[in-house]
């Protein structure tokens, strides 16, 4: 069936349109056309009602939503239902994020994630494995038993999926260049984060292939004026991007000004490190045995350390534009098409244009999203 948007501005990701409509046929943008110029054929229209047409947000590190965890039941179902409470949030793109676990727990969590992209759960574009290859002194929330350097084995593993993106978040202090290297001849996205890597260590890890960086200035060193430290390596890095969240909590608003400023166009990305409260009436939720609460939209476990966050991407993107003093267009870009990039999928989703995925939503001037389209359809 053909169908098409019509009756409000569309933003491509590189300009605005006004009086135009967008033509879809089978999941894909077919045409972007003038609105006069529809063809009367054209039986099914979506009417916007005045409101902004933009490309669906990617998410890059989804720890849960909807009430459930993906280190929970590493399954189909519970990816079904994470993608389910984010998109009612404008995320039609997202990575299921498996935190530190053993390695039966990661085959598993890949093989739920092939099983997703094959049987089409709405958004999956991969898996982001952030560890168990991390430093115990930025463990953050993390079970630092279950921590290891990458053997074999765990080559194996993280380097095994047969469809979707693979992301790995790393401390490069603890990895061997050359195996840096090797992975990213696979075709794994490395970041770095939950490290304690110094600078030149970082540097190091960039020149091996390290593609960018995992919650920025959270779990990291930080940048001095004589030690730059990981925070100083992803700030002034032009081949790197960084992944930031715009809750409030993980950083104070002035300073994700200061980072976003300071990146190169393109290399700051939003993401939500959203936790099992997102998308749901749920207050808390369990990792590793350990109750983790979500109070005025802060995640802590009992000792008071941020365990993710209970952030959307809607949120994010208008915190981003408060944050930061943004031009909404950009903040948009943070979530759409920067992370495509990032991805390596910037022919098929992050803008609106022929050929591309029909992932959509529509924001009013407040930047709240009114409706969602994956793959053609809203919900």
């Amino acid at each position: 069936m053909i169908s098409a948007i019509v009756n409000g501005p569309i933003f491509t990701g590189e300009e605005l349109l006004n009086e135009h409509a967008v033509i879809i046929e089978n999941g894909q943008i077919k045409e972007l056309i003038l609105q006069a110029q529809l063809p009367a054929s054209i039986t099914q229209r979506f009417d916007l009602q005045g409101n902004t047409l933009a490309p669906g947000f990617i998410d890059l590190q989804v720890n849960g939503g909807g009430g459930i965890m993906f280190n929970s039941a590493p399954s189909v179902e519970t990816i079904r239902q994470m993608s389910a409470a984010h998109q009612q949030f404008g995320t039609t793109g997202f990575m299921p994020t498996l935190i530190t676990d053993n390695y039966d727990a990661m085959k598993s969590a890949i093989s739920a994630v092939e099983q997703a992209i094959e049987e089409g759960v709405p958004g999956v574009l991969g898996i982001h494995l952030e560890g168990p290859f991390l430093s115990e002194v930025k463990k953050g929330a993390h079970d630092a038993s279950k921590f290891c350097a990458i053997d074999e084995q765990g080559f194996a593993i993280v380097t095994s999926m047969r469809t979707g993106k693979t992301l790995i978040t790393i401390a490069p202090e603890l990895t061997e260049s050359d195996t840096i290297t090797k992975l990213k001849a696979a075709g794994v996205i490395i970041c770095a984060g939950h490290s304690n890597a110094n600078y030149e260590q970082t540097i190091t890890a960039i020149e091996a292939g390290l593609h960018g960086f995992t919650h920025l200035y959270n779990a990291m060193t930080p940048l001095l004026s004589r030690e730059p430290g990981m925070v100083g390596a992803a700030l002034s890095s032009n081949n790197t991007w960084f992944g930031i969240i715009a809750d409030g909590f993980h950083m104070h608003p002035s300073a994700f000004k200061v980072a976003v400023n300071a990146k190169q166009r393109g290399g700051a990305i939003l993401v939500t490190d959203a936790m099992a409260t997102v998308g749901s009436e749920q207050d808390y939720f369990v990792l590793d045995n350990e109750v983790i609460k979500a109070v005025n939209g802060k995640c802590e476990n009992a000792a008071g350390s941020l365990a993710g966050s209970a952030l959307d991407m809607n949120t994010a993107v208008k915190n981003a534009a408060l944050f930061a003093e943004l031009d909404w267009q950009e903040a948009v870009r943070m979530a759409t098409l920067y992370p495509a990039q990032a991805l390596g999928l910037e022919q098929q989703i992050g803008l609106i244009k022929p050929g591309f995925n029909a992932n959509f939503v529509a924001l009013n001037t407040e930047l709240d999203v009114q409706q969602v389209w994956t793959n053609g359809s809203t919900n």
